[in-house]
């Protein structure tokens, strides 16, 4: 058996950024992260828009304000010393009708409240000075808003961690059980057993079964939903200059389908957000019997249905129809047909549902015996990833 003082499970941006914050700590604690793929940041971490977000839309005292806000200047800071591309672009959140004013107007309150400063209410004479080509009768224009190398981000907290920090990683290796002993806790994976004294588990589209490993009653499911992409034509990126969002929709939890532009380069048009059938399933066609069996028997999944299943039709509609999909994207920008989309890339978002059908809003993140499970860290985890690593640190009992 193996020793250790700090086991983190997961090589993601959370995983990575905690471990790089625990060593900062605690430089002379012996750290080991356990990542199941043969990479980092190989699902979630790696499979976004890569959008810097500023922490707008997010309640006030929340986990997510907290940390987005906090992460935000942090991950500034960390890309600027390291020489990780990035480019603060800004963005703006249109309201294409006069019935979504209150609620742009309610989220930029929450932006206000949250601290950000530089927030401009445009007229849809305003709009058309930053986005020529988009359409909307008001907006928030959001300075902070930016674009950033994720995988290259963490590549780079990886170099840290290795190099720098003598912290180690194990690839391909799947942890398959946890244990808490008097002494700490028994970690066993698919090749090793270990002991360390903490564990933090950061397992993104599987924080539920790991969390579960040593929380016999989790109330916590994960939900997969699958987000695809369209990308604009070379000819055609000339129509977007900076990030064009849609007012959320209140009947539904995700931001809607925004046009992203991208750190090396090209447009992206998406995305939408389409029950998945499989957790790490980037295709239509992808299934697993195991992840559609653990879905459809969560009694929280059918009240989803009952509560968002019209919209969701529409949103498994728009990821088979091309023309419903424009359509959704014409409210942005007019001026795009059908024909100047070619397809994209495609991620998968872990979002965490209870008992009662509640998609949870908020990170989660519970401690207990020395043990710390993250068990929903959907977007903006990534922007907020140093934060919650600091905040995971400083949980853990460190000398």
């Amino acid at each position: 058996m193996v020793n250790y003082d700090i086991i983190i499970v997961g090589a993601g941006l959370v995983g990575l950024a905690t471990a790089y914050e625990v060593k900062k700590k605690s430089p002379k604690k012996k750290v080991l992260i356990l990542e199941k793929t043969k990479g980092v940041a190989t699902h979630q971490s790696g499979h976004n828009s890569g959008v810097i977000h500023s922490g707008i839309y997010y309640n006030p005292g929340s986990l997510k304000a907290a940390n987005c806000i906090a992460g935000y200047h942090s991950l500034i800071q960390f890309v600027k010393e390291y020489g990780v591309p990035y480019d603060r672009c800004g963005k703006i959140i249109v309201a294409t009708s006069k019935d979504e004013i209150p609620a742009l107007e309610a989220i930029y309150n929450k932006g206000i409240a949250n601290g950000l400063s530089d927030l401009e209410m445009l007229s849809k004479e305003g709009i058309k000075e930053i986005e020529p080509h988009s359409s909307g009768v008001c907006a928030i224009k959001v300075p902070q808003t930016g674009i950033v190398d994720y995988p290259a981000m963490a590549h780079q907290l990886l170099r840290l961690f290795i190099e720098e920090q003598e912290g180690e990683i194990s690839f391909g290796e799947e942890v398959i059980d946890i244990t808490g002993q008097r002494t700490g806790n028994i970690v066993e994976t698919t090749k090793q057993t270990y002991h360390a004294v903490s564990v933090v588990t950061c397992a993104g589209l599987h924080s539920d079964r790991v969390a579960s490993m040593t929380e016999r009653y989790n109330d916590l499911k994960i939900i997969p939903f699958r987000g695809e992409y369209y990308k604009l034509k070379p000819e055609k990126e000339y129509l977007v200059k900076h990030l064009i969002y849609p007012v959320p929709n209140p009947r539904f939890p995700f931001l809607g389908v925004h046009f992203t532009r991208m750190i090396n380069g090209g447009v992206e048009a998406g995305p939408n957000a389409v029950l998945a059938f499989k957790r790490e399933g980037y295709k239509f066609s992808s299934f697993s019997v195991r992840d559609s069996v653990d879905t459809l028997t969560w009694p929280g999944f059918w009240k989803i249905v009952g509560k968002y299943g019209k919209t969701g039709m529409g949103e498994m509609y728009r990821s088979i129809s091309k023309a419903a999909f424009t359509r959704a994207l014409q409210k942005l920008l007019p001026e795009i047909h059908e024909d100047d989309l070619i397809a994209g890339a495609a991620g998968v978002r872990a979002q965490a549902c209870d008992r009662a059908g509640n998609l949870i809003d908020d990170f989660d993140i519970i401690a207990k015996n020395n043990v710390i499970h993250v068990r929903n860290a959907p977007s903006p985890a990534a922007t907020s990833c140093l934060a919650i690593g600091k905040t995971i640190s400083e949980k853990l009992i460190m000398d």
